[in-house]
């Protein structure tokens, strides 16, 4: 077991200080094999993004129920009866666990249980409403905040919807209907959308084929859709105890909040024979969650899947079991010709530093950094056992403890040798430009954002799906931001994997982290090189920043205005119509 009271002290004092002065992919799709046979409890994917119509607020969407065939009648998809759905919020790394949750339950009704139509003469079966509660205490007691609430119906198809003989509506009038103001004042929607992940699933699952080297790549999710939870909340309302209602910075510490989603049954259920409806009872058992994409599916193997969905963040930050899978992850192992990169050649621009600054090996099984731990060159760094080196240096073989355990477990900070290699001299350990802050070492996987960070204009020629990555490019390379080390805002910082948002292609994202990118971006550049020439820019690190899975955007527009989510695909429609 990790001792982590003696972590989360330093953590906070950290926060406190600096405050004052400044497997293969897919996106938690059936992702582990328990859940996979329980689709109407399975999360799908979290997202949290400062509203960029409404930048006062934070949208943050759960999303459930994984690949929904739009004409899949005629029982379509519904969020389930008997499953707790809520969404979770860390704002302090002081106090243990959750400080506000969000917990969504559903109930259905037939109104006409003699025609197997789902929607017929006005009247709807199936037809569900929901109830939201708030806590604001960890969980220990729940406020009613949304009693009824609106579910719009499947979109079925335009006599089920918009006929005399259906509903006589438009599906986008139902969606506006649906979107409620809670007494709490946060906006609200539950219903289905199109699922705005996109993602070549059978070329990434055939052995990592993406993009395809034998065809074209295909977005595996097109034309599905999946339940959506939407909430826009008020950034006050996120905000810890004490933070000043004005961030002291774009990176104010007091502004980064953990997100993450689950699921939850009763443990019992009672079948009868009849056609009776099953009897659930006894206490409710988390049966999925999750926060960063692709951690699970990506990073855990498959026999340790369903442990992982059993757990909280806060379990498995203290569970150093899964560690491991972090510190030498799979994935990389096909990014290194020393090892077995030659057998998946999609993934050929994408290559791990094994002699970066002819110093540093980061090659599975390798020790990275932890040549200096200890030493003088680590001192007053992160890395310095007095501030985080027991956690980001634990050991030899660990070579990604300094890169990806922290991005899935803790957040970054704004401090050295997390800051772009800009203004550092040559020297990755030195201070830099700041450029990421979300940094929250108060769980595990969660999808950590810094609230203070402004809103890239999604009409922006700077806006790029490329999130945090396209950032550091920018702050590296762009004349505009890279002649000063000092502190301003660049275009995407508030892009995966500070928050996510619906643009953001993570899976790219996420395989160029594995590659390296993140330490390419404070300095530890790739092996082709050399310690002391001007120009980093070197052809290894143009073929990761330049690779693509072939799939980089969803099949359907996102909207303009909460919840943002694309309408869903009705059973009629092909995206060819």
């Amino acid at each position: 077991m990790r001792t982590f009271k003696p972590f989360r002290a330093v953590a906070l004092s950290f926060l406190l200080v600096w405050g004052a002065g400044d497997s293969l992919l897919a996106s938690s799709h059936r992702e582990a094999p328990l859940i996979a046979n329980d689709p109407l409890a399975d999360n799908t994917d979290v997202y949290a993004f400062r509203s960029p119509d409404d930048p006062n607020t934070i949208t943050i969407i759960a999303n459930y129920i994984p690949t929904e065939l739009p004409h899949g009648g005629p029982n379509y998809y519904s969020f389930g009866e008997n499953i707790r759905y809520e969404i979770h919020i860390d704002n302090d790394a002081s106090i243990p666990g959750d400080e506000i949750i969000y917990r969504f339950t559903f109930t259905q009704v037939n109104e006409d249980p003699t025609t197997f139509f789902n929607i017929r003469l006005g009247q709807q079966n199936l037809k569900a409403t929901y109830t939201m509660e708030r806590s604001v205490n960890g969980g220990m007691s729940f406020e009613t905040l949304i009693s009824g609430g609106m579910v719009p119906p499947a979109n079925i198809g335009p006599r089920s919807i918009e006929s005399g003989v259906g509903l006589g509506s438009t599906y986008e009038d139902l969606i506006a209907e649906a979107i409620t103001t809670s007494s709490g004042g946060e906006r609200v929607y539950c219903g289905p959308a199109d699922d705005p992940f996109f993602v070549d699933l059978g070329g990434i699952f055939d052995l990592g084929n993406a993009p395809r080297q034998n065809g074209p790549s295909r977005d595996g999710l097109a034309e599905y859709n999946v339940h959506s939870i939407a909430i826009q909340v008020p950034i006050s309302t996120l905000l810890k105890a004490g933070a000043p209602s004005q961030p002291e910075s774009i990176l104010d510490p007091n502004y980064v909040i953990g997100v993450w989603a689950s699921a939850s049954r009763r443990a019992v259920r009672t079948l009868s024979d009849g056609g009776a409806a099953p009897d659930d009872s006894g206490e409710w058992i988390q049966v999925s969650r999750l926060g960063m994409p692709l951690a699970n599916e990506a990073v855990i193997p498959i026999g340790m899947k369903d442990y992982w969905n059993s757990l909280t963040p806060y379990d498995e930050l203290e569970d150093n079991l899964l560690d491991k899978f972090f510190y030498n992850p799979e994935l990389a192992l096909y990014m290194d010709d020393e090892l077995f990169g030659g057998a998946v050649p999609a993934f050929a621009p994408l290559r791990i530093q094994r002699n970066s600054l002819q110093a540093f090996d980061f090659g599975n099984g390798q020790d990275g950094l932890y040549g200096l731990k200890g030493s003088a060159a680590v001192q007053g760094t992160a890395l310095d056992d007095a501030i985080f080196g027991t956690l980001l240096l634990p050991g030899p073989g660990m070579p990604r403890s300094v890169d990806l355990w922290p991005i899935f477990h803790t957040g970054v900070p704004n401090f050295p040798p997390y800051q772009l290699a800009t203004g550092k001299g040559g020297n990755p350990l030195a201070a830099g430009k700041p450029f990421i802050n979300n940094f929250l070492p108060n769980g595990g996987d969660m999808l950590r954002l810094n609230m203070a960070v402004p809103v890239t204009d999604r009409n922006d020629p700077a806006f790029s799906p490329a999130g945090l990555i396209q950032a550091a490019v920018l702050g590296l390379t762009d004349a505009t931001y890279n002649t000063t080390a000092e502190l301003e805002f660049i275009p995407n910082m508030d892009g995966f994997p500070n928050g996510r948002r619906l643009e953001d292609d993570v899976t790219r994202i996420e395989l160029q982290a594995v590659a390296g990118a993140a330490l390419a971006a404070i300095g530890l550049w790739y092996d082709d090189y050399t310690a002391g020439d001007p120009n980093p820019v070197t052809p290894g690190l143009l073929g990761v920043l330049a690779y693509s899975t072939g799939v980089t955007r969803n099949d359907k527009p996102f909207k303009a205005s909460f919840p943002y989510l694309a309408t869903p695909w009705r059973g009629t429609e092909t995206d060819e119509e």
